[in-house]
């Protein structure tokens, strides 16, 4: 049961980071044309994507989140133990636990890429300015 948590985390971080890098295809590949030459441009895009799949699936699938589900766990004052078991509400819970995670580990990501991108875009008008009135 554990391994069909597992595959499914995976496959729906996977899905979920290719429908983000999708949405977010036209919008990079603008700003990167903008900022970089077009040469590297596309590069840099492949790279971009694949951060995008690496960190959406690695912060949807956390794997020491589902070692509750096979390491025993201590409840109550007495300390019994007892391993969780995956019930249905525990799929719907690690599920959107799993959906939240992907595109929670994007958004920064992507924050941080626009964040940088701004600044360039601000330092390149900057020297076309001086271009064009040097």
């Amino acid at each position: 049961m554990l391994i069909s948590l597992l595959l499914v985390t995976f496959l729906i971080s996977l899905l979920v980071s290719f429908i983000t890098a999708r949405i977010f295809n036209q919008p990079l590949k603008s700003i990167l044309e903008r900022i970089i030459p077009e040469a590297i441009s596309a590069a840099w895009l492949k790279y971009l994507h694949f951060a995008i799949y690496v960190l959406g699936i690695s912060n949807g699938v956390k794997i020491w989140e589902l070692e509750k589900y096979i390491s025993p766990q201590v409840l109550g004052e007495e300390g019994a133990e007892i391993i969780l078991s995956l019930n249905p509400n525990r799929w719907a819970l690690e599920i959107y636990r799993t959906v939240i995670g992907t595109l929670s580990g994007i958004a920064v990501m992507l924050l941080v890429f626009f964040i940088f991108a701004l600044v360039a875009y601000v330092i390149i008008r900057i020297f076309e300015g001086k271009k064009q009135g040097g």
